[in-house]
Parts: C-alpha cells; sequence; structure tokens
C-alpha cells in the first residue's frame, strides 16, 4: 500500500455550499432526522485570517455542523467578500464543494500535495475552536475540492442527543454511506483517488446483463451502459462512475453539468415504499434498477430542489 497523498484516508467531512442557510437547515435537520440546527457567524479577519488565491480576504460565512454515524455534514452560506465558496456558489450553484480530511502537520502535508500537482486555494483559522485548514485545488483530478483540517485540540463531538418524540430520518437512516463522482476517465480519477488516500486501486467493473439490472432511466428502459469502482474509506465509500454510451442518469449529468459529485447514497429498509414516499412529497424518480450482480436495488432521486445533490437509495437483499 502507498503512504497516502493527503497523510490520511478518512474523509469526514462532506460540504454543502448553499444560498440560504435556513432553508437548507430545516431540510437536512429533516433528512437526519433531527431539530433544526442553528448557524453561526465565522470571525471577522483578526481571527479568520482568510487568504484566498494568495490574497487576504474578508469573507465571513454561516456555517453548521451536522454529526452523522458516518460522516459530518457542512453546510455553508457564504457572504459576498472573495474566498473558494463565493467563487463555487457563482459559478457552479448550489452544492458539493468539498470532502475533507483531518491531518496531523499542516505545513507538511501541503508541502508533499504541492510537490504532486495539488496548490492550496485557501486557507483560515476556526472560529469556533482552535485550529486551521486548507482548500487544495484537486477539482482537476478529483471533480471536487479537498479540504485538510488541521486540530489543536481534539474535535469535541458531543453525544447523540435523545431524538425528541416524532422525529425520524427522512429515509429510516440517517447514515451517508456513500459518495459518488461522474468522471469522463475512470482510470485517471481512481488513480488521482488511491494515491491521496493510500489504498489500492480497486476492480474496474461494467454494467451486468440488461435482463438482471433492468434499469429505467426516466420511465425508459435502457442498458444504463458504464465502468464503475468503489474505493473504500474508514467512514464512507467513493464511487467513481464513467458512462457509457447508453442514455442514464450518469450520462446526464456528464452532458449537462460536467465531471463532478453526481450523488450521495443511503441504504433502506424497504426501497420501493421510501421511492413512493419521496415522489409523494414531490422527489420525482430519476433511474432505478437492479445491482449488476443482482443482489439489490438501487433508486435515483431529484432532490436537487432541498438537498443540492441527487439522493441514492439503495437496498440490499439479505438473502443474496
Amino acid at each position: 500500500m502507498n503512504k497516502a497523498l493527503l497523510g490520511t484516508s478518512e474523509i469526514n467531512q462532506i460540504c454543502f455550499v448553499v444560498h440560504d442557510i435556513e432553508k437548507a437547515a430545516e431540510s437536512f435537520g429533516k433528512l437526519l432526522g433531527v431539530p433544526k440546527p442553528n448557524w453561526f457567524l465565522t470571525g471577522d479577519s483578526s481571527i479568520s485570517k482568510i487568504v484566498f488565491n494568495g490574497q487576504p480576504t474578508g469573507a465571513r460565512n454561516k456555517l453548521i455542523f451536522m454529526n452523522t454515524p458516518s460522516v459530518q455534514i457542512e453546510l455553508i452560506e457564504p457572504d459576498q467578500e472573495p474566498s473558494t465558496m463565493r467563487e463555487f456558489l457563482d459559478t457552479q450553484g448550489e452544492g458539493i464543494h468539498h470532502i475533507a480530511v483531518d491531518v496531523d502537520d499542516m505545513k507538511k502535508q501541503l508541502g508533499i500535495l504541492a510537490e504532486n500537482g495539488y496548490p492550496v486555494v485557501q486557507t483560515g483559522e476556526f472560529t469556533s475552536s482552535k485550529g486551521r485548514y486548507a482548500y487544495v485545488d484537486s477539482v482537476p483530478a478529483c471533480k471536487t475540492m479537498i479540504e485538510l483540517l488541521e486540530r489543536d485540540e481534539p474535535q469535541a463531538i458531543p453525544p447523540a442527543a435523545e431524538k425528541p418524540q416524532g422525529l425520524e430520518p427522512l429515509l429510516g437512516s440517517d447514515t451517508v454511506s456513500q459518495i459518488a463522482v461522474v468522471v469522463r476517465d475512470l482510470d485517471a480519477a481512481a488513480d488521482a483517488y488511491c494515491s491521496l488516500l493510500g489504498v489500492e486501486k480497486p476492480p474496474v467493473l461494467k454494467e451486468g446483463a440488461p435482463e438482471v439490472t433492468q434499469v429505467v432511466y426516466r420511465g425508459e428502459p435502457t442498458e444504463g451502459k458504464c465502468r464503475f469502482l468503489f474505493i473504500k474509506t474508514p467512514l464512507i465509500e467513493i464511487e467513481l462512475i464513467e458512462p457509457g454510451d447508453s442514455p442514464s442518469t450518469w450520462k446526464e449529468h456528464l452532458e449537462t453539468k460536467g465531471e463532478g459529485v453526481h450523488h450521495i447514497a443511503f441504504h433502506v429498509k424497504n426501497l420501493d415504499e421510501t421511492v413512493a414516499k419521496l415522489e409523494g412529497m414531490g422527489y420525482p424518480l430519476i433511474q432505478k434498477g437492479y445491482f449488476f450482480s443482482g443482489n439489490g436495488k438501487y433508486a435515483y432521486m431529484d432532490t436537487l430542489s432541498d438537498y443540492h445533490v441527487i439522493i441514492e437509495l439503495l437496498e440490499k437483499f439479505e438473502n443474496k
């Protein structure tokens, strides 16, 4: 196993940049089955010491951190001052801005990353605790930004509070099990992720036989051709998908939005019931099918309006 360029293989955070953090907080609270969280404002430049593209900036953000059994979900509403979050919102719109890892030695890790083609985009200091962060330009290789977090004290994670009666996760689960990225060159993206995380490249898979997968995309049967692979990390699985030439949600994403994060996934107990529930709430079904191995099924839901990413539902058959 190669040494991780990031110094770790543990991705522990997914961050969404949004226009309205109040609305996002309400939506994500419902998704995870928790009371609507409150945001806080990052410190001014004397505290945050933000440098973006080599220049100091007075940018401030409204932030929310929501802990789940797997990764932490961060919500950010940036102000109008220059920052990587503001730039993302202005050019890409709302969505997943970065994934994050904790590092022991920020200066050392940034040096290693710079030597390997991942320059610094933005740095700054924490507001609510002692520590600092840095964003590196991993977008060309990984199709999303990577953030490094260096803490001067252990992260204080409060014990899970007893949920108020009647509050349950929308999907029956509050565990984000997967983040998936659509790419044009599967092998190149896989090489980048595996070198950053220090893991062996997993086998490349292909779509299963049509009679097994039974893919339906926007109401029409399709072969759903693709190449894909799964990278296991301690807290979350990374799926990379290279669409083929048949209609699919992955091909649509590549043609309309380009490379980037396509979905996050949750395992559910009854996929059909959950699909019906979400459709009743105004989240249409985009694509469904069976695993290429036949031992489960999936459904992609159009949850972009409230969650700024497609949510995939996964149901694994226990007897397979």
